[in-house]
């Protein structure tokens, strides 16, 4: 099919150039003491939310192509919206309809998994929670299951305690249930040992991304693979002992940075450690997160870090549960299809020649650029487009509120500048990372930056005579803790929040108005940009958000 864009038969588009801001994580949510957006000084969003060019998304569930209105919308998702102008199903869904036809189970991944686990043990390992963003228990739950069905007497699993999609403090309930699953299926048949043998918080191991710190992916391959780390007998009884130590010297953790812990036997080793011939299945099925520990086990010639530092790297054979990066082919096997994405905004201009460029710093760089793309790594032409990363600090975001915005403003301003972009991208991040603390002090914080930023950018926009466009990919500050009984719960997790969606045009004359419906979401963003850079949209994108006289 064609990539060719019409031109719009009553609009050219601005002087100058277009920009998308993504406030990533700031939604909208009623006023009040645990909204951080609202309680933030940020006369700049005020003024955008106030103007007659703006409205309100959907950023989760069945609009971003996730199950259902009480599945939370996620970075991945939401880009993929905003770039592709459609609605794919996403994540959970995908996996739901799999396992719901059984066609999971037909893959020659799977069929290699069990007849490995048939000889030996086989792993799942993945993030141990009902929080439908990374990962699912019930997914775990019914992979468990058809192993048992199928033969297979050993079965380790390896939990990554959640605490930033679900509550703060909340891995007990899920190994209390994932035990009462084990213990069903130990019961059901003879031989059989299915138990957890390991596992620590999601952002303390395994679970990094976009190479940030390689060190928490070592530790957790050091833990699952060799048993490298503190010994319990039970997973309970590490959680309960490590939440114990943490209030007993106050910093009150909660379960996304706890470390790494082992389960041990009666002789005092590890229960699951990986040997020669095991299978590995990795059951997350969001991609960021899941690429650095894919490539630690999938990779011949790994260097990262030394995987035999404690014994040999096992031969074991590994299996994504989605194959998380399409062109870089990790991991190479997976048991379920990504959606393909085609046809996205990025390859329509540049098949009109439009130069543009994207830029955030690492925590979000993938999110403006891979997932942007329809999760596509590296360029669509070189040629008409520039990619700026620049490196987050490895640090606990709610200490640098600010993050790197100031620096992704500076540079954002230069390339606006220089005359040679008509279209930017760009994901201010603090929002959701600093939200994802839990710290509503270090949130607030972060709002009035993102403001003192937006200002900044709203000038050059005037001065230049472009467009800006300000949205988020979903809620997350908007929403910091719960209450009940006056007891506040820090909510560290995404929020099912609309989010806001302001065009700031200098030139405007009222050639175009506001369209936006009750089922308005992320999706329907592409058309609205294609047409204020004076494009007619693709006929099966998502209606645009403006309509013309």
């Amino acid at each position: 099919m064609s990539l060719h864009l019409d031109p719009h038969p009553s609009f050219t588009g601005r002087p100058g150039p277009l920009l998308v801001v993504v406030a990533d994580g700031v939604g909208i949510a009623p006023e009040g003491p645990s909204n951080a957006v609202t309680e933030a000084a940020t006369p700049t969003l005020d003024a955008l939310g106030a103007s007659i060019l703006s409205g309100e998304l959907l950023a989760h569930g069945p609009a971003v192509g996730l199950p259902s209105d009480d599945d939370m919308g996620n970075s991945e998702v939401g880009h993929n919206a905003l770039g592709a102008g459609r609605i794919f199903a996403q994540g959970a869904k995908l996996v739901n309809k799999s396992l719901a036809s059984g066609a999971i189970f037909t893959t020659s991944a799977w069929r290699e998994a069990i007849e490995r686990g048939r000889t030996g043990t086989l792993h799942l390992l993945g993030l141990h929670s009902d929080g439908g963003v990374h990962s699912s228990t019930e997914h775990l739950y019914q992979l468990l299951r058809q192993a048992a069905s199928e033969g297979v007497a050993s079965c380790a699993v390896h939990i990554l305690h959640d605490g930033r999609d679900v509550a703060a403090r909340s891995a007990l309930t899920y190994i209390e249930a994932t035990e009462a699953v084990l213990t069903e299926i130990n019961q059901a048949g003879e031989g059989r040992n299915y138990r957890i043998a390991s596992g620590g918080g999601r952002m303390y191991l395994t679970m990094d991304r976009y190479e940030a710190d390689w060190a928490m992916v070592e530790r957790g391959y050091q833990a699952h693979t060799h048993g490298v780390g503190r010994s319990f007998a039970s997973a309970a009884e590490a959680v309960e002992t490590l939440y114990a130590e943490a209030d007993a010297s106050g910093k009150n953790t909660g379960d996304q940075y706890l470390t790494e812990f082992i389960v041990v036997g009666a002789d005092g080793e590890p229960v699951g450690l990986m040997n020669d011939g095991d299978a590995v299945v990795f059951f997350n099925f969001r991609g960021d997160r899941a690429i650095e520990i894919s490539r630690a086990y999938e990779e011949a010639d790994f260097s990262v870090f030394d995987r035999s530092a404690h014994r040999p790297h096992p031969q074991v054979s590994y299996a994504g549960m989605l194959q998380y990066d399409g062109d870089a082919f990790i991991p190479k096997t997976y048991l379920v299809e990504p959606p393909t994405i085609d046809r996205t905004m990025g390859e329509f201009l540049c098949a009109e020649g439009v130069k543009s460029f994207a830029i955030s710093e690492t925590q979000k760089f993938g999110h403006v650029t891979y997932f942007w793309n329809g999760n596509r790594s590296g360029y669509i032409d070189e040629s008409l487009e520039t990619y700026i990363e620049i490196p987050s600090d490895n640090v606990e975001f709610n200490t640098t509120p600010g993050m790197k915005l100031k620096e992704i403003t500076d540079e954002t301003i230069a390339m606006l500048r220089s005359g040679e972009y008509r279209f930017g991208r760009l994901n201010f991040p603090n929002g959701d990372m600093v939200g994802h603390t839990g710290d509503l002090g270090a949130t607030i914080e972060a709002m009035q930056i993102l403001d003192d930023c937006m200002g900044r950018l709203i000038e050059v926009i005037d001065e230049l005579d472009g467009v800006l466009v300000y949205t988020a990919d979903h809620g997350n500050a908007d929403v910091m803790y719960t209450e009940k009984d006056g007891v506040r719960s820090p909510k560290t997790s995404h929020t099912l929040s609309p989010v806001p969606f302001s065009i700031h045009d200098p030139n405007y004359d009222g050639e175009y108005s506001m369209a936006t419906g009750a089922d308005a979401g992320l999706s329907n963003v592409a058309a609205t940009v294609l047409n204020l850079l004076g494009f007619v949209a693709p006929d099966d994108y998502r209606s645009s958000l403006i309509s013309f006289p």
